[in-house]
């Protein structure tokens, strides 16, 4: 008899990811640039890296789909905003419910920290104080906005207010994925969004 212990499974929250119709090429590519870019601000947020990535991918057990860094950069390099040195590689709605996974369990192990830095943006927006004044939301804003320059395409069409707005809107919806059920949040999002 063998043993099963060891064999790896798919998630069982992939399940919780519906899918009535496959994306259309033009819906992928706007759901990778997204699934980068939430990627990127929790990487600014909270310092975490490619080694964080691929141990929230063993432990949701998804190590068949981002088994390496080599593989976890060609996802996000399929992000048609990204500089690029090469093909793309091609993220498939599979890859890309992964991702999705990873993103909100990573979102929930940092949770009191997204909580703590959209509580100071709220405060610092109601005292009609910039928020980058604050020196949590100051390092995520010079964070993101240094990685984003560095690794997208489209640096000279937004203003350096864009950007920031962008950074804080990525932040909200960190909160959001953070919470129990934000991976669907998260997915039913990015089909909407890709429309």
């Amino acid at each position: 008899m063998r043993s099963t212990a060891n064999v790896p499974t798919s998630s069982p929250q992939l399940d919780d990811l519906p899918l009535a119709n496959e994306p259309e090429a033009g819906q992928l590519e706007n759901i990778k640039t997204h699934l980068d870019l939430i990627l990127l601000a929790l990487e600014a947020l909270t310092g975490i890296g490619s080694e964080a990535m691929l141990q929230a991918a063993d432990e949701l057990n998804l190590k068949s789909i981002v088994a390496d860094r080599v593989g976890l950069w060609r996802l996000r390099q399929s992000n048609p905003r990204r500089r690029s040195s090469g093909g793309r590689k091609k993220l498939d709605v599979e890859e890309a419910r992964s991702l999705v996974l990873i993103i909100c369990h990573l979102a929930k192990q940092h949770q009191e920290l997204i909580r703590r830095a959209v509580s100071l943006l709220e405060q610092m927006v109601e005292q009609n104080k910039e928020p980058h004044r604050a020196a949590l939301l100051g390092d995520y804003l010079d964070g993101f906005s240094n990685t984003y320059e560095e690794r997208m395409e489209d640096t000279e069409e937004l203003s350096p207010e864009d950007l920031n707005d962008l950074a804080f809107k990525l932040l909200i919806d960190l909160l959001f994925y953070s919470a129990v059920n934000g991976h669907r949040r998260l997915w039913l999002a990015l089909l909407d969004h890709s429309r």
